[in-house]
């Protein structure tokens, strides 16, 4: 049967519900996503929507019904991503909180992602091994036998090759059998090493692997590193070494290195700022390629990462075809993050153009940079001007004096000396040999001061060092600025009332509303626009 040109499967007739072919009556039924809806026709040819009631074949005559376009089941927010993501790694919700560096990711939020049986990332990026193995305890012991739903950070430290080894080392020791690798522009033999050790294979051929690398990546080269098998000539280094067995390094050839990739767009921290939009079809273009390459049947996942921070921007991401998504900055404000409170109120405070980039503390000599925070500190504007000076001048000597002064007293609130001697302090606690090159080397001394403060800043929101405000280093992207525009009037906007899994859940929720309302605007509906809104709420 048809009717104005429209093929329909059937009838539908209301019970309790009315149905609503005004575009203002809808926004209920839309946003009612965990029940069926229906797509119906008024006798003038308008479309219009409906639940509950009852639904038939063949002609009705009854007056009260109406001809039936189509029916959509319920939509739920765990439903949103790949299937195969939940399966692997025994979560409900295809959602992770990010591991943003230094602790801020804290374990108290890996422990409330867990419980709620989403997966988080501590951040052990830029924390002592010490502290990150008590962190990591903590995490076990709450979480117990769940260890696929939590993980660690491996950051790549092309300064600090030993302490990329040493933090491997500890995930295996304490068998963190998830970690997401982040800032590699290629690859290293301790991030194969963490990816191949544990591999066995089954009487009936399958690999099984022991630890699973989530490959975080903003470039399509580098994607094409993480999705293949990895270079037979690091695995040899590694089977010489004693660091992986000649099965495991045999069984690896077979594998890509990464089944999960994390596609990061523009964000806090370390970014190129490409938009997801443009990158993530371009990443999903080499694993396709990839895959046929090495004709590989294990599905290999792509999730999203950056400028995430509201239900349209995650519906979009999983629109994309995003098997998982991961938020960062939006978590930073969240009571578990380990920023001390008044950087946790800055960055609730701040819009989407609050943000900024600065020089990275780790590849500072590469001019990497990081985005960061610029609405209420002065930090971008002094690292940028302190990597100027690195450019301009060979050594600290040759700055201008009254540069150095402003240097003293702007920056490090102390003499270069005493500076100096902290740096060395540090270095020979953690590497020795930096201080070694910078005795013959006057540029890279200048380096090191520098990298000082751009050290520090990072760490005095965390302290909540409110004598240093002006120099916080707080990293954030654009998605904090939209998540406070979205937030705003609701139970969110406060800090105090932002928890971990509340963010996630209303992400989620709401995405699933922007979801349900595209689908049925692709139906024909006259969506409103009120359709496309999802205001937060609590849960639970």
């Amino acid at each position: 049967m048809s009717t104005h040109g429209f093929q329909t499967l059937g009838w539908w007739q209301a019970d309790t519900l009315p149905p609503a072919f005004n575009s203002n009556e809808m926004s209920p039924y839309i946003h009612n996503i965990r029940h069926p809806i229906h797509i119906i026709q008024h006798p003038s040819g308008v479309i219009g929507i409906a639940q509950q009631g009852q639904v038939g074949t063949g002609n009705n005559t009854d007056p009260n019904s109406y001809p039936l376009l189509a029916s959509l089941p319920a939509l739920y927010p765990e439903w949103l991503g790949d299937r195969s993501f939940l399966e692997m790694h025994n979560t409900r919700f295809p959602y992770i909180a990010g591991e943003m560096a230094r602790g801020i990711a804290s374990a108290e939020m890996v422990i409330a992602m867990g419980k709620m049986q989403m997966m988080g990332f501590l951040g052990t990026a830029g924390m002592a091994l010490e502290t990150a193995e008590q962190s990591i305890a903590k995490i076990h012991a709450a979480l117990g036998t769940q260890c696929s739903l939590w993980g660690t950070n491996l950051i790549h430290s092309p300064n600090e090759a030993g302490l990329e080894e040493a933090t491997v080392d500890l995930f295996l020791k304490h068998r963190v059998h998830r970690v997401s690798s982040s800032a590699f522009m290629n690859l290293t033999p301790q991030v194969v090493r963490y990816a191949c050790k544990g591999l066995t294979q089954h009487p009936d051929g399958h690999i099984q692997r022991e630890n699973y690398l989530f490959a975080k990546i903003s470039h399509p080269t580098v994607a094409r590193h993480f999705l293949s098998p990895p270079p037979e000539a690091i695995l040899n280094e590694l089977v010489q070494k004693g660091q992986l067995t000649t099965q495991e390094a045999q069984l690896a050839k077979h594998l890509p290195l990464s089944e999960d990739v994390t596609v990061e767009s523009d964000s806090g921290g370390h970014t190129d700022n490409r938009p997801l939009a443009s990158l993530f079809p371009a990443i999903r273009d080499v694993r396709d390629s990839v895959v046929q390459q090495y004709q590989f049947t294990r599905p290999i996942r792509l999730g999203a990462a950056g400028s995430l921070g509201t239900p349209d921007a995650i519906a979009s991401a999983f629109a994309l075809g995003a098997a998982y998504v991961l938020t960062g900055s939006v978590n930073q404000a969240a009571i578990e993050s380990g920023l001390a409170v008044e950087g946790r109120e800055m960055l609730a405070d701040c819009d989407i153009g609050d943000v900024t980039m600065a020089p990275a503390a780790d590849m500072f000599e590469l001019g990497v940079k990081v985005q960061v925070l610029k609405r209420g500190t002065l930090f971008a504007s002094r690292a940028t001007q302190l990597y100027d000076l690195y450019t301009r001048y060979n050594s600290i000597e040759e700055i201008p004096a009254k540069q150095q002064q402003q240097l003293e007293k702007a920056y490090f609130h102390d003499s270069i000396d005493n500076i100096w001697e902290q740096t060395c302090h540090f270095f020979a606690r953690h590497n020795q040999a930096e201080i070694d090159r910078a005795k013959t080397d006057p540029k890279y001394k200048m380096a090191l001061l520098f990298r000082w403060y751009l050290g520090k800043a990072s760490q005095w929101p965390i302290q909540g060092e409110t004598a240093r405000r002006a120099d916080y280093q707080i990293w954030a992207g654009p998605a904090q600025g939209a998540f406070n525009s979205w937030a705003k009037g609701s139970f969110l906007e406060k800090p105090e009332n932002r928890t971990v899994t509340q963010i996630a859940l209303n992400l989620l929720e709401g995405a699933a509303v922007v979801t349900r309302a595209q689908q049925l605007r692709s139906y024909g509906v006259a969506v409103p626009d009120a359709g496309f809104h999802f205001t937060p709420q609590k849960f639970g």
